[in-house]
């Protein structure tokens, strides 16, 4: 038998109308709170990136500023060697030139090597053979080579006589001379007045205002 649907009412229609206005209420809630916490979210993380970048920003001005800070030091040191290798080369100048070079032919002929003339910064440019002698004393068929340093050390000693060992390749011209080394020095490392000695180099001390070659009278060079 069929029955017949009761009939919708007014009633019906106003409750069906106020639960779809509340679900879409209640979607529109969601949607916003989703919303806010999705733009909660963005701004996070662009005040985390704000953050970084100022931090990053603060960390580069640090490096900018201890880079400034190093170079600024490095000239400084830069400027202080310079002065230092300048106020060396100047006492070195005024040293070979007031001191060891006016008393050289003196020096070496009161030791019996009769040397009549002197050159400064004697140079040879062949190849292989490079070699510059700082006081070159010569006459005859002997000769002595001087080797001036500000401060004579043990290295300085053992490369000088390296340099003797190939004077006549640098020098051919004097192949036939006898060839005498001689070590002069503002300071001298302690003990590198002995090793020379021993070595059979001439060394010369500044002793007040004068020069003076320390070996003593018994003393017998070795000729290259």
């Amino acid at each position: 038998m069929q029955t017949v649907a009761d009939p919708i009412t007014l009633d019906d229609i106003y409750a069906l109308f106020r639960t779809s206005q509340a679900e879409a209420d209640r979607r529109f809630a969601e949607a916003d709170r989703r919303a806010a916490e999705s733009k909660a979210e963005a701004d996070r993380r662009a005040a985390e990136l704000d953050l970084q970048m100022a931090e990053s920003r603060a960390a580069d001005e640090r490096r900018a500023a201890e880079a400034a800070r190093s170079m600024a030091e490095l000239r400084r040191l830069v400027d202080n060697t310079t002065r230092a290798v300048d106020g060396l080369t100047t006492r070195w100048g005024q040293f070979v030139e007031n001191l060891v070079e006016p008393a050289v032919l003196r020096l070496f002929q009161e030791r019996g090597i009769d040397v009549q003339e002197v050159t400064r910064r004697m140079r040879s440019q062949r190849p292989r053979a490079e070699m510059e002698i700082d006081i070159f004393a010569v006459n005859g068929d002997s000769a002595v080579a001087v080797e001036v340093k500000s401060r004579l050390s043990r290295q300085d000693v053992e490369y000088f006589l390296e340099r003797l060992e190939r004077f006549k390749q640098s020098f051919p011209h004097y192949a036939d001379y006898a060839i005498y080394g001689a070590v002069a020095g503002i300071e001298v490392d302690e003990g590198v007045d002995r090793f020379a000695y021993q070595r059979r180099l001439f060394v010369i001390k500044q002793t007040g205002d004068t020069v003076t070659i320390v070996n003593n009278s018994t003393f017998q060079p070795t000729a290259w």
